[in-house]
């Protein structure tokens, strides 16, 4: 299961503890942010993209979504998102559950401007009822992220 993959993931650090599991569903930004009692927007979201043969993640804030001219001047394709098939295969999670932490190697990882406006932020855990709460250094230093980008807009 890809929770246990992320609870490894963390041991390395010593934060697996940090990890919260849920009785309901986080797997959308709206169930998240009730499961977390927190404001939508403080929401990590991981969203997955093909670009030729690899996957890229852009985490960004849960009231943000991709500005197709911004991805497209940054990554010189037109966005083309995973198919949930996809995402389990060339992630390493499913959807509901996607996250930076342990995920397939050769995923390259992108954080989005939008997230930098909070202290903290959610990321998802591997599964579809779990998160952890980061700084914004926490989710540099964990993410293995290559380049802070901007390529989403606030809704």
């Amino acid at each position: 299961m890809a929770i246990e993959k992320v609870r490894d993931y963390f041991k390395n650090f010593g934060l697996e503890d940090k990890i919260q599991e849920f009785n309901v569903s986080s797997a959308t930004v709206e169930l998240a942010s009730k499961a977390l009692n927190c404001e939508p927007c403080r929401i990590a979201k991981s969203l997955s993209f093909k670009i030729e043969d690899s996957a890229i993640l852009i985490i960004c804030a849960g009231d943000a979504k991709v500005d197709n001219s911004k991805y497209k001047a940054k990554f010189q394709i037109k966005a083309k998102m995973l198919t949930p098939d996809e995402v389990k295969v060339l992630i390493g999670h499913e959807i509901g559950g996607v996250c930076p932490f342990g995920v397939n190697s050769g995923v390259k990882i992108f954080l989005d401007e939008s997230l930098k406006r909070f202290e903290t932020v959610f990321p998802a855990c591997g599964s579809s009822n779990s998160a952890i709460e980061l700084t914004i250094n926490e989710l540099e230093k964990y993410s293995g992220y290559i380049e802070w980008i901007d390529v989403c807009k606030v809704m």
